[in-house]
């Protein structure tokens, strides 16, 4: 079965963890689509990288995905979490009960902005964790809660990327692409 995940893409997005979150899963042969929300698809990370997005986010807003990925960064999360088109996209996400993910300030500053953490145990960066309401933070690199999977940032963004691919395709998936890592 092949798996198919979203990573959304925006100006000022975490430049490792969208990098790292791409190539993870592709090495799991999932097929990923980094999509941008902007107006274009060349976008300048955090850090300075310029990346090429696969598409535009309004190109694949009817399609369905096995997941969705948001990666952080303090304006690119910004800009995530104002994008109207990604919040209904995220809401029928969680209610159809596929599974969704964010890492670093992108939990407390877009998923929390589109009202999916409710009753939730998750985790973000830390220093954006007084942001949260209606859900529990827990100090924790990754959590899982059902269909929701948060990590706390780009220390911890490998060991996010394997439990997406863990959740997308199971342990034996996992081990995989882990042992060819090394990690």
């Amino acid at each position: 079965m092949t798996f198919r995940a979203l990573i959304t893409l925006a100006e000022g997005i975490d430049d490792l963890q969208c990098v790292s979150l791409i190539d993870v899963l592709r090495r799991a042969e999932i097929e990923v689509v980094a999509a941008s929300i902007e107006g274009r698809r060349m976008l300048t990370c955090a850090r300075g990288t310029r990346l090429t997005a696969d598409g535009m986010l309004v190109d694949v807003l009817a399609q369905n995905f096995d997941l969705i990925v948001l990666p952080g960064g303090a304006v690119g999360s910004q800009h995530l979490a104002a994008h109207q088109p990604l919040q209904q996209l995220l809401k029928d996400q969680s209610s159809a009960g596929r599974l969704f993910a964010a890492i670093a300030e992108s939990p407390a500053v877009a998923l929390q902005a589109f009202g999916v953490l409710r009753q939730r145990r998750m985790t973000c960066l830390p220093s954006t964790s007084h942001q949260l309401s209606g859900c529990t933070f827990v100090d924790r690199p990754v959590v899982v809660d059902g269909n929701c999977i948060t990590a706390q940032g780009s220390g911890a963004v490998m060991e996010f990327a394997l439990t997406l691919v863990e959740q997308l395709g199971g342990k034996a998936l996992r081990a995989k692409v882990a042992g060819a890592l090394l990690v």
